[in-house]
């Protein structure tokens, strides 16, 4: 029984920690010696132009990024994850979101295969709650807390636009820029992270997004895919991510987006039984 609430603890861990684009590492998580390679390699990042070129193109592109940022007051969705960490393919897993905007977020997760509630989530402004409804367990964690144990710099904010799929830790200056192959390169330095942002040339629509630790040691980088965009009421979604997260441990998962839908009127419930032992 013990060994069975330490797993499903890290499955629950894994699956906010890969949503929110953190090392597979979390209060739960036990490091390997094994090193992940993964980093930007300089090869991908594009040259930079003459000045004048550079700053008129660069302003134009920011201007076509901001046209596609997702803005909305609320967000609901059912996705289908797939997941592998260091021991494989793991169950795959069914998650409800419903977000309010810069309020709160809610994530009910269902183990695919017998169609049980699994765990349930509630992430404030300050504070995640993860109940554990299949070990009656309840764990409050603080984004502090959270932001110490991982050692990246996240927010509430990060959060939202992870998952309704806008860009992340893209808001440092342009330090280079390039058109290959239909597609747009743009690369920021920023103060933890490295960030190597591709686009779609016709409709500026993000495709990858590579992040590498600005501190060589760490070796810590994130990948994430975006495709299958969907264009409804002017929003363009990308309903299927892939995200690979890396440092000592590697965790890859496959988000599936199987409905949606944005400013809605939302039903949210977060009860946690009196007989449930708070951790």
């Amino acid at each position: 029984m013990t060994r069975k609430k330490i797993r499903t603890g890290k499955f629950a861990l894994f699956f906010l920690t890969a949503i929110i684009i953190l090392c597979s590492i979390t209060m739960y998580s036990c490091r390997s010696a094994r090193t992940i390679h993964t980093a930007i390699d300089k090869k991908e990042v594009p040259k930079k132009q003459s000045a004048a070129d550079s700053i008129l193109t660069i302003q134009e592109t920011m201007r076509a990024i901001q046209s596609r940022h997702i803005d909305f007051k609320t967000f609901s969705a059912k996705i289908k994850v797939d997941y592998e960490d260091s021991r494989g393919s793991q169950p795959g897993i069914t998650a409800y979101v419903r977000i309010i905007k810069d309020s709160l977020i809610w994530v009910s997760i269902y183990a695919s295969v017998f169609n049980i509630e699994a765990f349930r989530v509630l992430i404030t402004k300050d504070s995640v709650f993860v109940m554990d409804k299949l070990n009656k367990e309840a764990h409050l964690r603080s984004f502090d807390y959270l932001q110490e144990t991982t050692e990246i710099p996240f927010d509430f904010s990060t959060l939202q636009d992870i998952l309704v799929g806008n860009p992340i830790y893209f808001n440092t200056p342009i330090t280079s820029y390039k058109m290959a192959d239909n597609k747009i390169l743009l690369a920021t330095a920023g103060k933890y992270f490295k960030h190597l942002l591709t686009l779609n040339n016709q409709d500026t629509l993000v495709l990858h997004s590579k992040l590498d630790d600005v501190d060589i040691n760490r070796n810590r980088t994130a990948d994430i895919t975006y495709d299958n965009y969907e264009k409804r009421d002017n929003i363009y979604f990308a309903t299927y991510r892939e995200i690979t997260v890396s440092e000592k441990n590697k965790l890859d998962v496959r988000l599936n987006f199987k409905q949606y839908e944005f400013n809605k009127d939302l039903s949210i419930s977060f009860y946690i039984p009196q007989n449930y032992k708070r951790k």
